[in-house]
């Protein structure tokens, strides 16, 4: 009898990609990645996972790997760890071998932030005053009448790439240079999102199908840029904030016609309450899953298996705790000379995980996004003030030396 399968698409290095290889096997499926370069995950060796070599942008080529696999498999279901770029493809494969899966068109349309933005707006869904721009001249149009300061950004994209608050003429002028210089990596054309700057406490709100299973709460690091600084599950909210929050994200799945699987809400909450920054139509990226599974014993990725091999998942909240994450962010350019602490960090008490994405010895080159972070804390405890305590004793005995590439050059004339 053929072996019941699970075909992933890409991996993951920071934590997901793994998570969904153990998720599979306690379902009882084969977990086989297809990617463009699995020698890019260090766990598939690790791990003895199935990895097959194929061009994950072209779709030809992803249909004829799957049509090959169910020559050999029971092909039970085609996902993958969170990335956007890749998930209206899943989509896609889905439809073409009848498998459970998101809608592609609703995906495509929610992955342009511009053309959310449009349908968002058509429903009332509060968001921030926003334009499209496609040189600089536009751009400083835009800003000038929006008001500054304002959000740049590419109207594409994921984990704050290219995203930029400009409070001046000159931060403008710089980052509408860098967008359309190329420096930031496009996928197609360059499009520009120029939009209001919205002020208030930061939420995320985690979906699967049209169930709200969890709102958070973060913040993020000195501006301008939005680098991810601690995120902590569940969000303190009264019963009306929470509901106006449920509410708002509930419509804005409606308007942008998706419903199926996992989806992960921005928004903030100003003077006139919830404003939605962005849809992301997947599930949110490590340490998302992870805190959710402490706070509520709800298990993401499991359940999304589930529902994309067609079994029925459960939602229910198994547990009430605190869960936090904290993020080690690189405080320079250079090379990491050493990171250490990381042993004594995840013995402390309370903590549930310690992740390190970079070893010794690697270039560190600050974009201003997710690729700053270095690695997380994950602790969870029955309270949230006993929650960052045991987060901050356990930071506190991390460490690491960035030597910058200017010493490394000094020292090798």
């Amino acid at each position: 009898m053929a072996k019941r399968a699970l075909v992933l698409l890409e991996g993951n290095s920071r934590g997901t990609g793994l998570l969904y290889i153990h998720a599979a096997h306690r379902l009882g499926l084969h977990p086989i990645t297809l990617s463009a370069d699995p020698s890019q995950y260090d766990y598939f060796a690790a791990e003895g996972i199935e990895a097959v070599r194929v061009d994950t942008d072209n779709l030809d080529a992803l249909i004829r790997e799957c049509s090959r696999l169910c020559g050999s498999y029971d092909v039970a279901g085609i996902t993958g760890p969170p990335n956007e770029a890749l998930y209206a493809t899943i989509g896609k494969l889905c439809a073409r071998f009848d498998l459970p899966g998101p809608n592609p068109t609703a995906i495509e349309r929610c992955c342009d932030k511009f053309a959310q933005r449009e349908l968002l707006a058509t429903v009332g869904v509060p968001i921030p005053a926003y334009r499209l721009a496609k040189n600089a001249e536009e751009v400083a149009s835009i800003a000038a009448e929006i008001g500054l300061p304002v959000i740049v950004k590419p109207a594409e994209g994921s984990g704050s790439s290219g995203v930029r608050l400009c409070r001046n003429v000159d931060e403008l002028t710089e980052q509408a240079t860098y967008l359309l210089t190329r420096k930031h990596e496009w996928r197609g054309s360059p499009r520009i999102l120029v939009e209001e700057f919205v002020l208030g406490p930061y939420y995320t709100v985690d979906i699967m199908g049209s169930e709200i299973v969890a709102i958070g709460t973060g913040d993020f690091g000195r501006p301008p840029h939005f680098v991810y600084h601690q995120f902590a599950y569940p969000a303190p909210l009264t019963d009306d904030e929470h509901e106006r929050i449920a509410d708002v994200s509930l419509n804005c799945m409606r308007a942008l016609g998706l419903g199926w699987g996992p989806a992960n809400i921005e928004l903030r909450w100003t003077k006139l309450g919830p404003v939605v920054i962005e849809v992301n139509p997947r599930l949110a990226g490590t340490p998302t899953p992870q805190l959710v599974q402490l706070a509520y014993g709800v298990d993401l990725i499991s359940e999304h298996i589930k529902l994309v091999i067609g079994e029925e998942w459960d939602l229910r909240r198994k547990q009430s705790d605190t869960a936090a994450a904290r993020f080690l962010v690189a405080d320079g350019d250079g090379t990491l000379d050493w990171i250490d602490g990381d042993s004594p960090a995840a013995a402390a008490s309370g903590v549930a995980e310690v992740k390190l994405y970079v070893k010794p010895k690697t270039p560190i080159v600050r974009k201003g996004d997710y690729r700053d972070c270095i690695g997380h804390v994950i602790a969870a405890s029955p309270s949230l003030t006993e929650t960052e305590a045991m987060l901050e004793r356990a930071i506190g005995s991390i460490d690491w030396s960035i030597v910058p590439f200017s010493a490394l050059a000094t020292h090798a004339g």
